[in-house]
Parts: structure tokens; sequence; C-alpha cells
């Protein structure tokens, strides 16, 4: 066979594969397991929608308190940084660390670990009884090699201990 032909063969398999491993398994719908995350404080119960569009990734948080559900999408590009108002952060209800008004998050997302682990790097200016500051979050996604449970590290400068969400994936029947 041509050198020239097969490069291009294996290039062609090889983009597909490299598709594959950006992460398609992370898309879906995710609950909390209370019992094996950090605490919600302000909030009894979470799930995690992730959906994938071109490079960009899409994660909308459902909250419950009570009977009150509360409903916001934080979205991300693996290919470009993206700055975004109305940043969502699952621990501002209960912090005294408010979203600064007017303020815009700037937001990198990368596909690390050959694809296994969704990183972002966040700076979203937040209100504290000092004045506006900064916050830095750092953020991985790793979802197990069964497919069925995703886990959610996040360190935060306001914090000296990370933030560890444990989800399962939920089927059709288990969303409403």
């Amino acid at each position: 066979m041509n050198p020239k032909l097969l490069r291009l063969v294996l290039l062609l398999l090889c983009v597909p594969l490299a598709a594959v491993a950006a992460g398609p398994e992370f898309s879906g719908h995710w609950r909390l397991d209370t019992a094996r995350s950090s605490a919600l404080d302000g909030w009894n119960a979470m799930d995690l929608v992730i959906a994938r569009q071109g490079t960009q990734v899409l994660l909308t948080h459902r909250m419950e308190w009570r009977t009150t559900t509360f409903t916001a999408t934080n979205t991300y590009d693996t290919a470009r940084a993206v700055d975004q108002q109305d940043y969502f952060r699952v621990e501002q209800r209960h912090m005294a660390v408010y979203p600064a008004k007017g303020g815009q998050t700037h937001s990198t997302a990368t596909w690390i670990d050959g694809g296994a682990t969704l990183r972002l790097e966040v700076e979203t200016p937040v209100e504290v009884s000092q004045g506006n500051v900064t916050m830095r979050i750092y953020s991985e996604y790793r979802v197990d090699e069964s497919g069925q449970n995703l886990t959610l590290i996040e360190l935060h400068s306001s914090r000296d201990r990370p933030l560890v969400y444990v989800f399962h994936r939920i089927s059709g029947e288990e969303k409403s």
C-alpha cells in the first residue's frame, strides 16, 4: 500500500477515536449520592446533567431544598476560554460569598488523562464582607470504569479543604 495513503487511513481512524476519548460517557443525567458527598449546605438534593455540543460542555445543576427547585447551567469550551455572567456555584447559597454584581466569570476546560477527566479552572468575582475579590475554583470530573459513577473534586481559594461530590448515573425512570 502507498505510504501516503496508509498515513491518511491511519489519521482518519484516529480522528473518531480521539472524539470518543474526549469523554462521551460524561454526557447524561447524574444524581448526587449525599451519603458519599460533601454537605450541600442549604440544599437537600442535586442532579447534574452533562451535555456536549462539539467542544462545548454544558453542566446543568438542578438543586432542591424542600419544595424549592433551582436550575442553572454553566457552559465551558474545551477549545477556548469562556467568559460568562451569572456563573453558578453549588456552595454559594450559605457561604456569605455572593456573586459580584455585573461580574464576568473566566473559565477554561480541558480533557486530561486521555479523556478520562474533565478539568475546569475558573476565576469568578465574588462579594464578601470586605468587598469584591476573585475566587479561584479548580474542578475535576471523573467517571469510574463502570461508567455509572461520577466524582467531582473541587478546590476553592476560599476554603482550606476540597469539596467532593459523588453522583450515580440515572435512567429515565429515576429522573422524576
